[in-house]
């Protein structure tokens, strides 16, 4: 008997389209920032399909760019399609390097479609006795299927494989045979590819008429037998559903140089597979096809796991239960040989100290009852040094036993000699104050770390260990239940549960440190993240610490106030409308704007088929009713109000009774520290009801003073420095007003005779120009027309023609390199910058001139904050950095230190770093915030 041949022919575009969206909701990129979903979903169907069929013969089909026979008939065909996502138009290259390192062919021929490169070649298989596989999601290639063709539907939605013959097709598409898809397409239509069909006819129309008349040839040598709007409509559309039907048919002969034998299945090329995959950070499939892997740069990922053990002896310090479990695509606890610990007893935690003790690194973590530091109980605390093994100590329900415990490592955290490694460390650090606890020695961070690696992404331990390590942790969900009144928290939970979460965690974020220090060094960026991501935690955690003094009693004052003002308002908006309405409804204020009032009869409509009434479109509408400025501010004192005045107090901590904002160094692209719980980045200072929350910010006694450092112009500054503009440096070197030599430049005419006016617009094009701004743009932001704002522009950059010449050359590093720098290499990935898509291109290329300005800026502050707290700690004095807010920093100083203080402050900050232009640094004092700025 003979034996069956196979043949497996793969859809390319289709799988790849497939793979890409398959992780659109959490895209996978290496190192390099190259979006590697794609490659990695079409890679592992490609091992899906090796493991499970052993295919002996196998092809992968692609389209051919080029314009088809289809085209020619239909110049339509296909025209409504999406462009091809610019991060999967980039994969397609090394997609095609994979296959080829698999050794399996690719076919394709010009005019034709990959169906009908698929049709032909099954056609040829079954003359040649295969029996063929169409691996596609695809309905179309129903058509071919026959007693020997079947189709071969990839997994879908955690669904197995799906195979399709005869009585499948059959059955989905309530026919009594494959052929007959064709018609059913044709006189259906198919939007995907703009196929037109008969309009008004849908699946179950076709499929019935097709099922009665047998083909659409068959309707028509019947259509008197058809009545009403449904003959009328096939017969105005005949020629339109008869052209469907020649586009919907997939060709059999299509001219394929490619013979079958040369499809004949050959071992891959392992080193070139795993010169790709380490390029692509592909983990699992490196250890798969790496022909000698060293030992030392295994993880304990490549072995069978234990399941931990919780010891409660010390001489059981070394025993483990192992259980073999089989590996999964997605490796998880189940999974893993580890030995995880309970050190539940002094003697454990004796022996534990020793261990640590003589470690040059070791990695921790917290586990508490809650995420603010300053309120939280602690529930214990996990170690490890080795990948695969943790330890876990339990703390007591009482904060002082709890307190004696940890205190018993104390010596082990101020060790300076010891590395400490976590995944958002400063949080564990801040923890372990509150115990009074110091963490002393060199830190890393692996959510900093990755960080600046990809600022754009996520920088959680959840994403980190399934993008690095292949791994699925214990979500935090399935112990303490989703957020809510119910959530437990980890104190509510049995002790050996919290053991294997908490050693879990500290186990896999000392692998993700392993593997995240060589790539911090390829990116040349291991000097920012050892001389300043890393002395910042430290000082970040003396900050929050610190906290900030907030007098609660004026804000009863500005609460009773602002709620009157909005009142107030609200009655003058109503009144100009002419009825009484909800004013902070969108909805109805757009019916009361656009229909009543018709202020635009051009008004967009948001997605809910609502008005559009943000901000940006009413500050264009200012000048055409004066409700429109009633409404931006009465927006605005609610805004204060609930974001503010209402909320500030809440979070003065029982305990501590001062604000502890939380900074975060991993949230924004540009390098800039971000806060919340309260965001004070974004406290208006420009207008009264704003600077009365500043004042709001006060010393702690009388003995104090509030001191605010403010960095003068420091982006311009910076811009000065990277474009080496002659004109701009020498005017900061002079001492001069930026905006007014800029202003005198631009408008031609001597400094003293600028007027506030001309500064205002200089102004605005000095800090819209590092923005990337558009005539267009500041002519909306000054209010004048286009033509003026094009001239002020021409203007700035005849006046700073170096300006527009590092301007351009940003733009062609950035296409060149794919991402831009600061002054320190920090990296701002710009994968859009050489889109096809012009408004995508356009916001990659402001990003490529503002990120290393913005980024440079951040950059130097944080080096004057690291060089502050240092010098505070060397003369061992007792002011406190409180606050960072952009470009200013704000202590309150003991007024006996008062002139040291503002010496060390203004000279930190000045000589941060070298530029050819000198920093300036305004340093101001008073009772509060704002009397200090």
């Amino acid at each position: 008997m003979a034996v069956e041949k196979k043949i497996f022919l793969l859809d390319a575009y289709a799988l790849i389209y497939r793979s890409y969206f398959a992780f659109i909701k959490n895209p996978r990129f290496n190192s390099q920032g190259l979006n590697t979903s794609a490659m990695l979903g079409f890679a592992n169907t490609l091992e899906d399909l090796i493991k499970k069929e052993d295919p002996e013969y196998i092809a992968i089909v692609f389209d051919v760019h080029a314009p088809t026979f289809r085209h020619e008939l239909f110049s339509e065909y296909k025209a409504n399609r999406d462009a091809m996502p610019e991060d999967l138009r980039l994969s397609i290259p090394y997609i095609k390097k994979i296959i080829s390192a698999y050794n399996i062919p690719i076919v394709e021929s010009i005019g034709y479609e990959a169906d009908d490169v698929i049709g032909t070649l099954s056609v040829k298989a079954k003359e040649a006795g295969f029996t063929t596989f169409m691996m596609t999601p695809d309905k179309d290639y129903a058509q071919l299927v026959n007693e020997s063709v079947f189709m071969y539907k990839p997994k879908r939605m955690g669904n197995d494989v799906e195979i399709w013959g005869i009585p499948e097709v059959n059955e989905k598409f309530g026919i009594d045979d494959p052929i007959k898809v064709i018609d059913i397409l044709g006189l259906m239509g198919d939007s995907s590819d703009n196929i037109p069909g008969c309009p008004g006819v849908g699946p179950k129309t076709a499929t019935k008429l097709i099922n009665q008349f047998g083909s659409i040839d068959g309707i028509y040598q019947n259509i008197g037998k058809l009545k009403g709007a449904q003959k009328t409509k096939l017969e105005e559309n005949e020629e339109k559903v008869r052209l469907s039907r020649v586009l919907a048919e997939i060709i059999l002969d299509a001219p394929v140089s490619t013979s079958l034998d040369e499809m004949k299945r050959k071992e891959p090329n392992s080193a070139e597979l795993t010169t790709l995959f380490k390029e692509m950070e592909f983990r699992a499939l490196i250890q798969k096809y790496e022909s000698v892997v060293p030992t030392s740069s295994k993880t304990p990922l490549q072995s069978n796991i234990d399941l931990f053990s919780n010891v409660s002896q010390p001489s059981l310090f070394d025993q483990v239960q192992e259980k073999e479990i089989p590996r999964e695509t997605i490796l998880s606890i189940s999974d893993e040989k580890v030995k995880y610990y309970l050190v539940n007893t002094p003697e454990l935690r004796a022996d534990l100290r020793a261990d640590l003790s003589v470690q040059s690194q070791f990695c921790f973590d917290t586990e508490t009852t809650g995420l603010d530091p300053f309120s939280v109980d602690i529930v214990g605390i996990s170690f490890s040094y080795k990948e695969g093994e943790a330890f876990y100590v339990p703390m007591p329900n009482d904060r002082n036993e709890a307190s004696l415990i940890l205190k018993e490592f104390a010596s082990i955290f101020e060790d300076n000699s010891i590395q400490k490694i976590g995944q958002n460390i400063k949080y564990d650090i801040l923890i372990l104050m509150q115990y009074g606890l110091k963490v002393k020695g060199v830190l890393f961070d692996t959510m900093i770390a990755h960080y600046l690696l990809q600022p754009e992404l996520r920088h959680n331990l959840d994403y980190l260990c399934e993008q690095y390590l292949n791994y699925k942790k214990i979500p935090t969900e399935s112990l303490i239940g989703k957020k809510g009144k119910n959530q437990k928290t980890m104190r509510d939970l049995p002790v050996d549960e919290v053991c294997t979460y908490a050693c879990e965690d500290a186990d896999f974020t000392l692998r993700l440190k392993n593997i995240l220090e060589p790539l911090v060094v390829d990116a040349g960026v291991l000097e920012l993240f050892e001389k300043v991501e890393m002395p910042l935690v430290h000082v970040l955690c003396e900050i929050e610490n610190n906290g900030v003094n907030f007098d609660v009693s004026s804000m009863k004052d500005t609460k009773v106030r602002l709620t009157k003002e909005l009142l107030e308002l609200e009655t003058e908006i109503t009144e100009m409308a002419g009825e009484k309405f909800n004013v902070s409804s969108p909805k109805q204020l757009g019916v009361i704007l656009f229909e009543k009032l018709a202020l635009d009869s051009n008004a967009k409509k948001t997605k809910t088929k609502q008005y559009s009434t943000s901000e940006e479109v009413l500050v264009k509408l200012s000048s055409k009713h004066p409700i429109i400025n009633k409404v931006l501010e009465f927006r605005s004192t609610k805004k204060l109000l609930s974001t503010y005045v209402e909320a500030l107090p809440k979070l003065v901590n029982s305990r501590t009774g001062k604000i502890h904002t939380s900074f975060n160094q991993t949230v924004t692209s540009t390098g800039r520290l971000s806060s919340n719980n309260p965001n004070l980045q974004n406290i208006p200072i420009r207008d009264d009801q704003g600077r009365e929350i500043r004042k709001a910010f006060v010393v702690s006694s009388p003995e104090h003073i509030f001191v605010s450092a403010d960095y003068s112009q420091v982006e311009l500054r910076v811009m000065a420095y990277l474009s080496k503009d002659e004109g701009m440096i020498e005017a900061f070197k002079q001492d001069q007003d930026i905006h007014t030599a800029t202003a005198a430049k631009i408008y031609k005419v001597a400094v003293d005779e600028v007027t506030s006016d001309m500064r205002r617009k200089a102004k605005t094009a000095n800090f819209g120009i590092i923005y990337g701004i558009s005539s267009f743009g500041l002519s909306q932001r000054l209010n004048i027309s286009r033509s003026e704002a094009k001239s002020l522009i021409d203007g700035y950059f005849e006046s700073f023609p170096q300006v527009k010449e590092f301007m351009n050359n940003q733009i062609e590093v950035a296409r060149k390199n794919h991402y831009v720098e600061t002054i320190l290499n920090r990296r701002r990935y710009l994968r859009d910058i050489n889109s096809a898509n012009g408004m995508m291109r356009g916001m990659a290329e402001r990003n490529a001139i503002n990120a290393p300005i913005q980024g440079s800026a951040a950059d130097i502050i944080k080096i004057a904050m690291n060089s502050i707290q240092k010098s505070f700690e060397e003369k061992q004095i007792k002011s406190k950095m409180i606050l960072q807010v952009h470009d200013e920093l704000n202590f309150e100083v003991c007024k006996t230190e008062l002139d040291l203080v503002c010496s060390i402050i203004k000279s930190e900050m000045e000589n941060a770093v070298d530029l050819t232009v000198p920093l300036k640094v305004d340093v101001g004092f008073g009772a509060n915030w704002l009397e200090a700025h």
